[in-house]
């Protein structure tokens, strides 16, 4: 005669499970405190902390180097700008420089040199520009103190050569009017012919029709 548990199999397979469980939750406390006990889990907080505090190490000098970058870009482009400005005043005042050279040369012939009382010619000036034009500049003077103003009229001629031949000619058709108390400078651009060659270029004070002044120049 055979003896048959009266425990019905599924009650069996529950009680399995809930032993199996159990056994595995022991084992996982187990090794949980056992890792808790040889110390694994605090150096592992102590590792992540340092290196949360390693990064914002990195971080914070990241920021001071690009900071430092952006300031010394700054400079650079500060830097050049002020090259920049100081060669566009370099270049201003060599210009300035010549210009005041031009003009020193052209008024230190406001210095009387012992010519006649009344208007004088002290210079006269002129320059191919190209080919075809000729820059001119004319002083005029009244020596003498105390002087009354002069008025009269400035003619300026050119001669020279064309096509091999003798070849002058007079710029203004009128002659320009001049008023001049102490000095007076006066200056002009003239266009010339085609294949002219300049030689002489006069200027001409007249008051009426009296020569007051005269004095030519060669090129």
């Amino acid at each position: 005669m055979a003896i048959r548990s009266a425990v019905p199999w599924p009650f069996r397979w529950l009680v399995a499970a809930l032993v199996l469980g159990f056994s595995g939750a022991m084992a996982l406390w187990a090794f949980e405190f056992g890792k808790d006990i040889a110390g694994l889990d605090r150096n592992a907080k102590q590792e992540l902390a340092q290196l949360r505090e390693e990064v914002v190490r990195l971080r914070t000098e990241l920021a001071e180097a690009r900071t430092v970058a952006n300031t010394a870009d700054s400079l650079l482009t500060t830097e050049k700008v002020a090259q920049e400005q100081l060669l566009l005043q370099i270049r201003q005042l060599e210009q300035d420089n010549q210009a005041l050279r031009s003009d020193l040369g052209f008024f230190e012939r406001l210095i009387p040199g012992g010519g006649s009382a009344g208007l004088n010619i002290r210079g006269v000036q002129a320059e191919l520009l190209s080919a075809n034009q000729l820059q001119w500049q004319v002083l005029l003077i009244q020596a003498e103190k105390n002087a009354p103003e002069f008025r009269g009229q400035l003619e300026v001629s050119v001669s020279g050569t064309l096509a091999g031949r003798p070849w002058s000619a007079v710029f203004n058709d009128k002659p320009q009017p001049v008023s001049v108390q102490r000095y007076l400078r006066q200056e002009g651009v003239v266009p010339l012919p085609e294949g002219v060659v300049v030689k002489t270029v006069t200027a001409k004070v007249l008051q009426g029709a009296a020569v007051r002044a005269l004095q030519s120049t060669r090129l």
